[in-house]
């Protein structure tokens, strides 16, 4: 048996989970849960990275002797590193608005055609890229960015490098040479010294006190697919959390043109697999609310939910104005022209609009790599979300199997324990003891699929696509 710890640190929460993997065998135990999210300074959102560090670390002495340690978290998101190897400031979160109008700028020296055909990402003003073309002249001081969980590596281990599935969310990597693109970010503005050396999945970093720190999926995402309890190729899957990550794992990025128009993503996976997908807003809008209510109830507030009228009350959740922290229930009452009647209505036009979302992103997915599905899985905290979950069924007219809860945190483990010699050969055996493991839950369609088609022209306009 191995016995490992996995930090798995997400956009509202981070934890450290010591995973004990053998023969029949795949537990978790959380030894340390704490918060995460952005902390405003004067005008600028920032994440708190030593706070992250310093919790860390204290997960990791709860967890005591171990095998390995690794480490996943969100993507896109960096720290600079001087000549002399010190942090030049905090990391600044992607929802800050230092990326306003940066695209448009980025556009003007490549076109969006050769940006997709280089690096098969989805456009988004969050991406690493525009975060760094935003720094302007702060970059000159800077001599590596590293990615957050190859930061924090960094900070353990003295090796500075990042993970290429995490590199490949950053709108800088070649999707199909496995490599920087060095040529495109010097073209947009960013010094080629600031890319360091790329670690493979399995890899080992180096060490912390003596324990092998190993490379694993760090982007979270990646982790988290590792651990899908799919049983053949036909599944598509959403990864729910703040944000929903809503796909198909494939073994060839798809770089045609109407990926690009339909705003499709090619990410690297574990294993060399292309994780082929659309960031939709997720709990996000939700966790707003809850926020700004300061109502911690959730149980209560999905009965009442469940109870509100059905498509009531609709948005486009991934327009602009639920990106940024705020006053969510205001937004959601603006966007629409009338408040929901309550709050369990205005949970209900959340959870409503997020399965039309995967609906609509699911559907063009299928059509775009000409996979069809058979199944859709649930992974991650959302899974936990039954109304949801029921509501995605019925939307997308697929049975869900949701979970596991702590997707990313497992999918981190088994890579750890394949670098450690546990026959674990190939993502089909990692899968196979997830499902023999663990315990899902299966949620079939119900109701009428023209309710659902009725609601989406309402929401993204007849016949339209994603």
């Amino acid at each position: 048996m191995k016995r490992v710890a996995a930090v798995d640190l997400g956009a509202s929460s981070g934890r450290v989970m010591l995973g004990e993997v053998g023969p029949d065998l795949l537990r978790l135990t959380e030894v340390n849960r704490f918060w995460n999210g952005p902390v405003d300074v004067r005008g600028t959102l920032h994440w708190d990275i030593l706070h992250l560090y310093r919790s860390m670390l204290d997960g990791l002495r709860t967890a005591g002797a171990v095998d390995s340690l690794a480490i996943d978290s969100w993507a896109v998101d960096y720290g600079l590193l001087d000549a002399s190897g010190q942090l030049r400031g905090n990391p600044i979160h992607y929802r800050d608005s230092r990326t306003d109008g940066v695209m448009d700028l980025v556009l003007t020296r490549v076109s969006d055609e050769e940006l997709y055909s280089i690096t098969g990402l989805q456009q988004m003003p969050i991406n690493t890229l525009y975060q760094l073309v935003a720094e302007g002249s702060g970059l000159a001081q800077a001599d590596t960015m590293l990615l957050i969980p190859d930061l924090l590596a960094y900070w353990l281990t003295g090796e500075a490098g990042v993970e290429r599935t995490n590199a490949s969310t950053t709108q800088l990597y070649d999707v199909r040479r496995r490599a920087w693109s060095v040529e495109l970010a010097q073209r947009v503005g960013v010094p080629a010294r600031l890319l360091p050396r790329l670690w493979e999945p399995g890899d080992v970093i180096g060490s912390y006190d003596g324990t092998p720190v190993i490379a694993v999926g760090s982007h979270d995402t990646a982790s988290a697919v590792v651990s899908v309890p799919a049983s053949d190729e036909r599944f598509a899957y959403i990864s729910s959390g703040t944000w929903s990550l809503v796909g198909l794992e494939l073994d060839a990025p798809v770089l045609t043109e109407e990926a690009r128009l339909a705003n499709f993503t090619n990410e690297g996976g574990v294993d060399g697999r292309i994780r082929f997908l659309r960031n939709v807003m997720g709990l996000w809008i939700l966790q707003e609310c809850q926020r700004v209510w300061q109502d911690d109830d959730l149980l209560r507030l999905l009965s009442e939910a469940a109870a509100a009228p059905p498509f009531a009350v609709l948005i486009d959740p991934d327009a602009p104005a639920f990106l940024a922290p705020g006053d969510m229930p205001a937004r959601i009452a603006e966007y629409c022209g009338e408040p929901p009647a309550s709050r369990g209505a205005v949970v209900r036009c959340v959870l409503e609009s997020l399965a039309l979302a995967y609906r609509r992103t699911l559907r063009s997915a299928q059509e775009l790599a000409d996979r069809p599905v058979d199944v859709l899985h649930v992974i991650g905290g959302g899974s936990q979300n039954e109304l949801l979950c029921q509501l995605t069924a019925d939307a997308c007219g697929l049975p869900v199997l949701a979970g596991p809860v702590e997707a990313s945190a497992l999918g981190n483990v088994l890579v750890q324990a394949r670098a450690l010699g546990e026959p674990l050969p190939d993502l089909a055996a990692m899968r196979a003891l997830v499902r023999s493991t663990h315990r899902l839950r299966r949620y079939e369609p119900q109701g009428k699929p023209a309710d659902w088609d009725a609601a989406e022209s309402r929401v993204f306009g007849k016949g339209d696509t994603a």
